[in-house]
């Protein structure tokens, strides 16, 4: 059975939309592909250690990730050569996330959290890490160029080599994800 790991977004949740919508798609039609969507940490600490657990337990085939979730999905892909999807993927550095800094809220749960400058350096410092994709045909990576929070320009610069599909148009939030399911399963090969 091929398992997929699901990593959403900053201050997001396994209830998002597109975590929602993923699960539905291939309950409904991948008998012999599991979606492992956990809600992951805001902590960015804990985050990464929860992912590394997520990782060593499921041991997943394949990861999807949006925006932070991008990210991480990137640099575990990168740590254990798994396919990744990535869907308008943070780029850390350089994405500048000092402006939260301090106290936050979980847009989908309403939990308030904090964000500190430690959490922010382990960010920089795994980005250091993955500064150039050492197995860009791993990567499926999907863009919208409207993105406002993140520019799909530095993207495409550090997924040289990988699947890149740029929509003109959209928003960070990903318009219409639901028609790039057909090639996210041929992508992960997925029954």
């Amino acid at each position: 059975m091929t398992k997929i790991l699901y990593l959403h977004g900053f201050a997001s949740s396994a209830n998002s939309t597109k975590a929602l919508q993923l699960k539905k798609h291939m309950l409904d039609n991948y008998s012999k592909t599991e979606i492992i969507i956990p809600d992951i940490e805001n902590n960015i600490v804990d985050a990464v250690q929860q992912i590394n657990r997520l990782i060593e337990e499921c041991s997943p085939s394949a990861l999807i990730g949006s925006s932070l979730g991008g990210f991480y999905a990137t640099y575990y892909s990168e740590k254990y050569n798994l396919k990744c999807v990535g869907i308008n993927p943070a780029v850390i550095p350089p994405a500048d996330m000092s402006e939260y800094l301090g106290e936050n809220k979980n847009y989908s749960t309403g939990e308030k959290f904090v964000i500190s400058q430690e959490q922010l350096d382990l960010l920089d410092r795994m980005g250091r890490e993955i500064k150039v994709i050492k197995c860009p045909r791993n990567f499926m990576i999907l863009l919208q160029s409207h993105d406002e929070k993140l520019d799909y320009k530095v993207a495409t610069n550090l997924y040289q080599g990988a699947l890149l599909d740029v929509t003109f148009g959209g928003n960070h939030a990903f318009e219409n994800l639901e028609t790039y399911f057909n090639k996210i399963k041929k992508f992960l090969d997925m029954h």
